[in-house]
């Protein structure tokens, strides 16, 4: 058995749905529903008894430790993350509870009962730690992918609070011999991507008429990774990664913002054109840049191809194309996303009906 921190979430579900389509062993899910958390993403593993999901926080740590004294799982998965970079900017004080304080403890629970296993259980467990490759900052237009060796920079308040994770759990395998695992990922899209981020915003905004917001001028650049690829890699570095040891995981799919849009709004003009012909590039709408934004970000995914034998299988074009048929054929899911509490963050964050003085100033997000 495997415990899931953040598994109603966009990568933990999907992450969830693949490992029990690929294996018998069950899952412990944890996460505390909050507005991204939705167990909608889950609805195929009603009645599933492989599946058992707890609301909780994984700051929490008596209920964290009760569920690892109950059901010994072999692994833990941290998913569990406040991950929109424009809402750290507005509000960084949840990322800190979460990303730091949750982290913390987490492991902490985690290294006492590491402790007291036994000699057999304990060689096989792992802390697995999912990360992002923003904790590297930002590279220059010529500048080589990140590898595993390079230095932390972040530039947000979200990437400030992974990084620090990301160093706590180095720190609990140098210092207490905790058996860690770290993979920072690029840019997730995909299903159930909740609609605050680029892709799934853009797909939403276009079908509902309303403007496709990109920052600055859209040159942004990022590693784009279909996640059902980044879950295939996430199983092969819990199934064979070196304990101790950091994975970039990319899918060699560096793209402008702009481009990305594009390419969105070109497979809804084929797949649900507009009644009077026009584009839903038409809906583009550039919009001040927002504070601290990196340039590029771009991933050398070659250790976890040398060293464990990973390779995505989605193309961008065909993992995009997958993205939008998903999120056509699925409008009720979106509609039950877009309800309540996100409506609200929206006309916060947005303006009301993004009005002519909204379509100047409010961002979107690209990761």
């Amino acid at each position: 058995m495997i415990l899931v921190t953040g598994g109603a979430g966009f990568i933990g579900s999907n992450f969830i749905l693949d490992w029990l389509a690929h294996s018998e062993e069950p899952v412990i899910n944890l996460d505390k529903l909050t507005y991204a958390g939705n167990l909608e993403n889950l609805n195929s593993l009603k009645g599933n008894p492989r599946h058992i999901f707890v609301r909780g926080d994984i700051a929490d740590s008596e209920l964290v430790a009760q569920l690892l004294s109950e059901h010994r799982p072999r692994a833990i998965l941290n998913f569990a993350a406040e991950s929109h970079v424009d809402r750290s900017i507005h509000g960084p004080e949840a990322f800190i509870q979460t990303n730091i304080v949750g982290t913390y403890r987490l492991l902490e629970t985690a290294r006492a009962f590491y402790k007291d296993l036994d000699e057999r259980a304990a060689s096989c467990f792992r802390f697995l730690h999912v990360s992002t490759d923003e904790v590297y900052g930002s590279l220059s237009s010529g500048a080589s992918p990140f590898t595993e060796e390079h230095k932390y920079e972040p530039n947000s308040p979200y990437s400030a609070t992974k990084a620090a994770s990301d160093h706590l759990v180095r720190a609990y395998y140098h210092t207490y011999g905790l058996p860690v695992l770290t993979t920072n990922c690029s840019n997730n899209y995909g299903p159930y991507h909740f609609p605050e981020k680029l892709i799934p915003l853009c797909i939403h905004n276009a079908l509902a008429g309303r403007p496709l917001p990109i920052y600055g001028d859209g040159l942004q650049i990022r590693d784009w990774l279909y996640v059902r690829d980044h879950c295939s890699a996430i199983r092969r570095v819990l199934e064979a990664g070196k304990v101790g040891e950091t994975y970039n995981v990319g899918g060699w799919n560096e793209m402008a913002n702009i481009s990305v849009v594009q390419s969105v709004c070109e497979i809804l003009d084929e797949l649900k054109p507009k009644e009077n012909g026009s584009s839903y590039a038409a809906q583009i709408t550039f919009v001040t840049d927002r504070p601290g934004h990196d340039r590029r970000y771009a991933i050398d995914a070659e250790k976890i191809s040398t060293e464990l034998g990973w390779q995505p299988k989605e193309t961008f074009e065909t993992g995009i194309r997958k993205t939008v048929q998903w999120y056509l054929d699925n409008p009720s899911w979106v509609a039950n996303v877009t309800s309540g509490a996100y409506q609200s963050w929206v006309g916060q964050h947005y303006g009301s009906g993004l009005n002519t003085t909204a379509r100047r100033t409010s961002p979107h997000v690209d990761t």
